[in-house]
């Protein structure tokens, strides 16, 4: 794929700035970011951020909202109140909030389920934990990665609380502050998750970050699929059911039309019902 050129940067920006209300003001080579500190981003950064993405589609806009955010972050924000915010996120591999390859500091095994950095009470919404880019951070000389300790940290905090509670229902809920997604990554909760059926695995399903479930035998087949499919992108989680080992986190394969199995089911009998126009 070719480079994108400045004319389709720029286009990018106004696209950004229109859509995700980010103030900016277009300059020659590159955009400025209005504010109590002005920041200055250049093509060059927007070329970076786009990380191979198409600049006119939807993944490319997210990411270049994200990294103008994270510089906007980083100017308004002294590094320490952002050590203190910094959250752990997980993030399917294929997510569109999912920055690229240098803002992950975990990978689960499984080749699903990455984990990151992000921080917590600095956007719109005070418990979105907001996803930074890493290159975003390092253009502004802030070197998060001391801080993934005591996010890592947290997230076995909040692992070993989900994990006492998982007798209480089979719907999977946020923690804390991370997100059902994220707390798959804390090896706390796999191995309390893979020790409830003494099988060593548990099934699961997450399509949306914030819920999961895992009695799936009680889930008809095509929900996670659907389920998946009418959640909006940025809050979707995986189209497939889970397999979660105490070190793992893996897709279930693909195949299958659980959508016609479903179809193929019988009418069930329901004579108890009163008689009405339409069943």
């Amino acid at each position: 794929m070719q480079a994108p050129d400045s004319l389709e940067l720029r286009r990018l920006a106004l696209a950004v700035s229109v859509l995700d209300d980010i103030d900016i003001v277009p300059l020659d080579d590159g955009v400025l970011l209005t504010g109590a500190t002005p920041v200055e981003v250049s093509w060059l950064e927007l070329r970076r951020a786009l990380a191979g993405a198409d600049p006119e589609d939807e993944l490319g806009r997210a990411r270049v909202r994200g990294w103008l955010q994270g510089r906007r972050l980083a100017a308004d924000l002294h590094p320490d109140h952002l050590r203190e915010v910094a959250r752990p996120v997980g993030l399917p591999v294929d997510h569109p909030l999912h920055p690229g390859l240098d803002w992950v500091r975990q990978r689960v095994l499984g080749d699903t389920l990455d984990l990151g950095l992000g921080f917590v009470g600095v956007g719109p919404d005070p418990d979105e934990v907001v996803v930074v880019p890493e290159g975003a951070l390092a253009a502004a000389g802030i070197d998060p990665a001391p801080w993934w300790p005591g996010a890592r940290d947290y997230l076995e905090r909040m692992g070993a609380v989900a994990a006492q509670r998982l007798g209480a229902a089979p719907a999977l809920r946020p923690i804390g502050d991370c997100d059902v997604v994220t707390l798959l990554g804390s090896r706390t909760f796999r191995a309390a998750l893979a020790a409830q059926d003494g099988t060593g695995m548990r099934a699961a399903a997450v399509p949306m970050r914030r819920r999961g479930w895992l009695d799936l035998t009680r889930i008809d087949p095509a929900f996670t699929a659907a389920a998946a499919a009418a959640t909006a992108p940025e809050e979707r989680g995986f189209s497939r059911p889970l397999l979660v080992t105490l070190d793992e986190v893996t897709l279930a394969p693909e195949g299958g039309r659980p959508a016609e199995i479903v179809l193929r089911d019988a009418a069930v009998e329901t004579p108890h019902l009163r008689p009405v126009l339409f069943r």
